[in-house]
This record gives C-alpha cells, structure tokens and sequence, in this order.
C-alpha cells in the first residue's frame, strides 16, 4: 500500500469525512530536508468532516496526526492541512 493510500484510509476511517483530498507534493521538495528518494514525503491535504465542529485549529490538526502518527514518524517529513467543517467548506 502507498503512503498516501494508507494516509486516505486512515483519515476515511478515523474521520468519516465529506471530502478528502491528498495531494503528494514531494517532487516539490526535491533535495529538500526529508525529502525521500521514492517520493511520499510531503503532502498536503485537505479534509472536510463534522469530526472538526467545535474544535479549534490546532486540535484539528492534532486529530490528523495522532491518526496518521506511525506516517509521520516513519516517512512522512511535512503535512500540510486545510481542517474544515461542512459549514466553513460551503462558505468558499
């Protein structure tokens, strides 16, 4: 399984959400610190759920990465994230 393949079942699983984008931006960061020789190192991700209602910015993002904790201590180097709620998605 891909590392981004295994970053979208687990966000699926963990947050059930409405839309789930995962982008890898590695070849971005080429010669970069962290960057991975196969590639999936960086990623950026944008995730709707009702999971994020009433949640703050940083205790979204500290859901995602308790979620995702064995990526980003084994290959993933940087996650980028866009936490949203439906309501804040529907507002552009």
């Amino acid at each position: 399984m891909t590392i981004r393949a295994a970053i979208e079942r687990k966000l699926t699983a963990g947050l059930a959400p409405e839309r789930l984008e995962v982008i890898d931006d590695s070849h971005r960061h080429l010669g970069h610190a962290g960057h991975h020789p196969d590639g999936e190192s960086h990623f950026t991700v944008e995730i709707v759920s009702h999971a994020f209602a009433g949640k703050s910015r940083v205790e979204r993002h500290r859901l995602v990465n308790a979620l995702l904790a064995e990526e980003l201590a084994e290959r993933v180097h940087a996650l980028a994230l866009r936490t949203l709620t439906p309501d804040e998605a529907g507002r552009g």
